[in-house]
């Protein structure tokens, strides 16, 4: 080992947020790495790394969640909805709830691939690749719960526009509509995205595996792709065009989601700030779930020269600002409910504030606004375990939102005759613990067998390539 070679390993060990925790600018990547040391590093955890047994026992707890989600939903398709809390006036309750939450986590994975790229924000490279893989999976899970809360999902082919022999067409007017193809466009779109960012690592893992099945496997998914001139002038254009395409897709895919609330007439729920509420809540929960990943991939996976003080401490930012425009949100509902002088609008907030449901609001206040402004001190955000809990609070106060959105909103209608209230079930509860298990078990799988980082974007930033790294950040 030479001493430049000793220099890096001692240097490795250290937490790049301790030892910039004096400067105003930590580095994208950590000093000393090359083309062949980003590339080793990554591909590595794929190839040439022991699978440990913490990633068994991690897998294994995600994969009984899934068997219960498994359970959950043939008990379902077997006795009906009955056996949800779900009930008269509340018949949108645990799985909307769900379902609104699993979009919005989807969302950071785009914004940071899609949007940061055409900014040209480097510090992306670090966390898009993982980022988008989450997007898939909660997306994959989000999905799940309109086509169970239907109650018939075999029918589900019903809500697709074909010519059919009864002459029958989706009511195009329903909000409901517009989501099957909102997210469907966008779960497309993304995972197109996605595919074409892995395929020059693909090849990669291609040329450095040792066995011939993944020889095999890699070249296949790779499609032949050898890095020549021609290869990545279609790469760069195919990428940025996708790139164009899913970067409006961010803003309207939840936009769309809010609007099932929205076009209602019910009081909390007809107003015109939800989509852009809807859009700065899905980046804040989305930012929030990419936190509470990357944290711990950082520190299990011994990534800290790739994911770096500088990625972190952008996240928190961003989800700073997210969390000050959700709260403006709650304050111009709160004030439009009362400036409007419509005794069914005011009631909405005093309900919400002193009704049955008031410990979960207050619980959401705490969670979405007073424990994020502890991020406006740089050591905060130069704290990891700070980071990681306080990212794990908002995706819970971001739960509570969705919840008291739909669930109060239902339980006092206009006539008091109509009043109700609303309890989760067993199997609500063993549902939603169990889209979290598939959403673990298909992260597990991704970080097992592809690369979490992107390869050849990393090399990009290093001096060696010559990029110019006087961008903007956040």
């Amino acid at each position: 080992m030479t001493s430049n070679d000793r220099h890096h390993s001692e240097r490795s060990t250290e937490d790049p947020l301790q030892a910039i925790a004096g400067t105003a600018r930590p580095p994208v990547i950590a000093p000393g790495h090359t083309f062949g040391t980003v590339t080793d590093k990554i591909s590595s955890i794929v190839l040439t790394r022991k699978t440990s047994l913490g990633w068994y026992a991690g897998f294994g707890f995600a994969f009984l969640l899934t068997l219960l989600l498994l359970v959950a939903v043939t008990k379902l398709v077997v006795e009906g909805i009955g056996i949800w809390g779900n009930n008269v006036p509340i018949g949108w309750a645990f799985e909307i709830t769900n379902f609104v939450w699993w979009i919005g986590i989807g969302h950071a994975g785009t914004l940071i691939s899609a949007i940061l790229l055409l900014l040209k924000q480097t510090w992306r490279t670090s966390i898009n690749r993982f980022a988008e893989a989450m997007t898939l999976f909660a997306v994959a899970c989000a999905g799940l719960f309109p086509a169970i809360h239907t109650g018939r999902p075999w029918l589900d082919y019903w809500l697709l526009p074909y010519p059919n022999t009864m002459g029958l067409w989706p009511q195009f007017r329903s909000p409901i509509m517009w989501d099957v193809f909102a997210v469907s466009t966008y779960g497309t779109v993304s995972l197109l995205f996605w595919f074409v960012g892995l395929i020059p690592d693909l090849a990669t893992l291609r040329d450095r595996s040792q066995s011939r099945t993944g020889r095999v496997l890699y070249g296949m998914l790779a499609m032949g792709w050898r890095g020549s001139a021609v290869h990545w002038h279609r790469y760069e254009t195919a990428y940025l065009l996708l790139a164009g395409l899913a970067t409006p897709l961010v803003v309207s895919v939840h936009t769309v989601v809010s609007f099932d609330f929205a076009i209602a007439i019910l009081p909390g729920w007809h107003t015109p700030i939800f989509p852009p509420y809807f859009v700065a809540g899905a980046i804040y929960s989305g930012f929030a779930m990419v936190l509470t990943l990357a944290i711990p991939i950082r520190a299990i996976y011994g990534l800290e020269d790739f994911i770096t003080a500088r990625h972190l401490q952008n996240m928190a930012k961003v989800m700073l600002v997210t969390g000050l425009i959700v709260g403006y949100g709650y304050l111009i509902e709160a004030f439009m409910a009362w400036y409007s002088a419509d005794r069914f609008e005011g009631f909405v907030p005093l309900n919400r504030m002193t009704g049955p449901y008031a410990p979960y609001y207050w619980a959401l206040l705490f969670c979405n606004l007073v424990v994020p402004q502890a991020l406006w001190l740089r050591r905060i955000r130069l704290n990891t375990i700070a980071l990681f809990v306080i990212a794990i609070i908002v995706n819970i106060g971001m739960w509570l939102e969705r919840f008291i959105i739909v669930v109060t909103s239902l339980h006092r209608d206009f006539l008091p005759s109509a009043w109700g209230r609303y309890a989760p079930t067993i199997w609500d509860w063993s549902t939603f613990a169990g889209t979290i298990g598939l959403f673990l078990a298909l992260l597990f799988l991704f970080l097992r067998f592809l690369p979490m980082i992107s390869i050849f974007e990393m090399r990009t930033i290093l001096p060696e390539a010559k990029i110019d790294e006087d961008l903007r950040v956040i």
